[in-house]
Formats: C-alpha cells, structure tokens, sequence
C-alpha cells in the first residue's frame, strides 16, 4: 500500500486542532465539573482523541509511527492540560473557602459523651459491694443447662423453668436467664468464705412495654460458716441508703425462689413521693399509693444448691440476692418508660453528662 499523504496530514492537523480546542474549552472551564466533561469530550474512550487514533489503522506501515508519535505526544499534551486544569480550580476552590472563614467565630466544641444510666447505676451498685469486701465476677452469656437451672435447685420438671421464658441454642445450651450461673461457677471453683457480685447480660423471651428480650441484673453471694438473714438485711438496707438517699426504708416481704430458703422480697419506700403514697394530692403513679417500691428479691441459699457445688451444707451458710439493673436506673433517675434505655436517643443520653 503506497503513502497517502493527504491522509497522515488530516489526522496530524486533527490532533494539533485537539490540543488548541482543549485548551480554549478548560480556559471556559469555570468548575471542577467543567474540567471532567472536557476530559471526557477528548480523552474519554469515545473521545476524539479516540476518534483520531482509530484512523491510523488505515495508514500504511510505513506512515504509521509518525502518526502514532504525534497521537502520544498530543495525549500526554491533554494530560497535561487537564491536570493543570483540575489544580487550577481546586487551588481556586480551596481560595474561596478560605475567604470566606472568619478565625474569630467561636469553634463548636466536640459533643461530651458519658456512660449509659444502665451502666452508671451497675457501676454503682458494684462500687457499694466492693467497699463492703466484695469480688465483682463475670462469665460467660451462652451458659449450659445444668449452670443455669440444675445446680440451682431446677430440675426439668421444676414449674419455675416455666417462668424463665429461656432461648435455648440446642436442648442443653442457652442464653442465660440470670447471672446465678456466675454464683455456681465461683462455688465450683473456690472454698469458702465467698463474697461476690455478679453483674451482666440477661436473655429471656419477653418483649413487651416492661420487658426487654435483653437485660441486665445484679446477682450476689455470700458463704461462710456463720452468717444469717440479719447480716443480709443489714447489707441490703445500707446498698439501698447508698442508691436512694440515706432516707430511704426497706421491708422484707416472704416469698419463695428455687435457690434460696427462707426467701425475701425487697421493698423500698418510693422514690417519687419519698413513701408517702401520694403526690400533690394524688395517688403516686409509680408505687400505686402504696408508698413501696419492690426492686430485688433474696434469701439463704438452699442447701441443695451447697449440695450441686460440693459444699457442706452442715458446715456452711450463706446468702444471696438478685436485682434487675434497669429497674434500679428507672427509680434512681426518674425514668418513666423503660423502651428509652434501647432507643440510642441523644437527647435521652445527653442529660447523664
């Protein structure tokens, strides 16, 4: 195939005309926007640099390197011009903003963060039974059946099982219903004397106004080989002094728990209307006008419980205790509705900075 001369003339003038419309198109360019639509226009992958080069495949061999060093050096041109293009405006972007700030307006200042109320009241409770000699504990959330419910004095038949609402994993693992598990996994691998606290996680199947799938509790023990009702009334009326103001009262109230007999629940005088059973002239809302609030349940540890870990239920006596965290939060600041706790609402959290 013979040189056509008209032909390589065409595609060079075509590139030298590239590389001048470029450059009049990005001196109009007034955006960073303006500057990427040039790009495309000619070095897009149906730009007309594209649409120039493509034209070589019908050139002789012989034409063919000229043309393609022309089209190289007429691509590294429109690189170079869009580069110098895009700085341009960023440099001239970056003017402008800077133009614009005043180092005189005050600065916003970062938002404070603080603890969740649940995990300022846990902390709390912890602190009073540390200073009392306590050990705090903590385990695992997936437990097994007989750390669960077994060793605590329910056996599958037990009624009390019923009242757990449990979410099994397989027929023998679960979510724990409870931190006791905490207080067997401790006895099984420590002699007495024991004192713990056991706060953390707890799962049962109910979801409703009052009742979260997920909560937390408070569980503690004490075992040695003399101690009685009286030393866990005193414990519990001075955490509860500490909690609620040193005005606060307790009762104990009969009831009935698997693992502890005798068995107590704990009332203390209401927060709202500081026991009296009423506010401005109505019945107080939160205790029902009773004046009581119940926020934990206790008693001594059964024997068959010492039995399960090997202890000596002749030798050995002891007691334990159990609270529902957010009942406490609820009552200690005066929360009225317990879904606020799991709504992540900054307004909420913003008020315990």
């Amino acid at each position: 195939m013979s040189s056509d001369k008209s032909a390589v003339t065409g595609i060079l003038d075509e590139l030298n005309r590239l590389v001048g419309e470029c450059e009049s198109a990005l001196g109009q360019a007034s955006s960073l926007d303006a500057v990427e639509a040039a790009r495309v226009e000619f070095l897009g992958r149906k730009g007309r640099l594209a649409q120039a080069m493509s034209a070589m495949a019908s050139l002789p061999g012989e034409d063919k390197p000229a043309v393609g060093k022309a089209a190289n050096e007429a691509k590294a041109r429109l690189n170079e011009l869009l580069d110098e293009a895009q700085q341009a405006r960023k440099r001239a972007a970056a003017a402008a903003a800077y133009a614009d700030f005043d180092p005189t307006v005050p600065g916003r200042a970062p938002l404070p963060g603080s603890l969740h109320p649940v995990t300022l009241a846990m902390e709390e409770v912890a602190t009073i039974f540390q200073r009392l000699g306590f050990e705090v504990v903590a385990g695992p959330e997936v437990e097994n059946d007989w750390n669960n419910f077994e060793a605590l004095n329910m056996p599958p038949d037990h009624p009390a099982r019923d009242m757990q609402d449990t979410l099994y994993v397989t027929d023998s693992i679960l979510l724990r219903t409870h931190t006791s598990p905490l207080q067997v996994r401790t006895m099984l691998a420590k002699k007495p004397p024991v004192a713990i606290i056991a706060p953390g996680k707890v799962y049962r199947r109910d979801s409703d106004l009052t009742h979260t799938p997920m909560f937390h509790q408070i569980e503690g023990l004490l075992v040695d080989t003399r101690t009685s009702m009286g030393d866990l009334r005193g414990v519990l009326a001075h955490m509860c002094r500490k909690l609620f103001g040193e005005d606060t009262r307790t009762r104990f109230r009969p009831s009935f728990f698997p693992f502890t007999e005798p068995s107590s629940e704990v009332d203390i005088t209401c927060s709202i209307c500081k026991g009296e059973g009423s506010c401005k002239g109505s019945p107080c809302r939160v205790c029902k006008g009773t004046g009581w609030i119940e926020i934990l349940g206790c008693g001594m540890v059964d024997p068959n419980v010492f039995a399960s870990v090997g202890y000596d239920p002749e030798k050995y006596v002891g007691w334990a205790f159990g609270m529902g965290v957010e009942r406490i939060a609820m009552l200690k600041y005066g929360i009225g509705d317990l879904r606020m706790f799991f709504e992540n609402d900054l307004r909420f959290l913003g008020q315990f900075c």
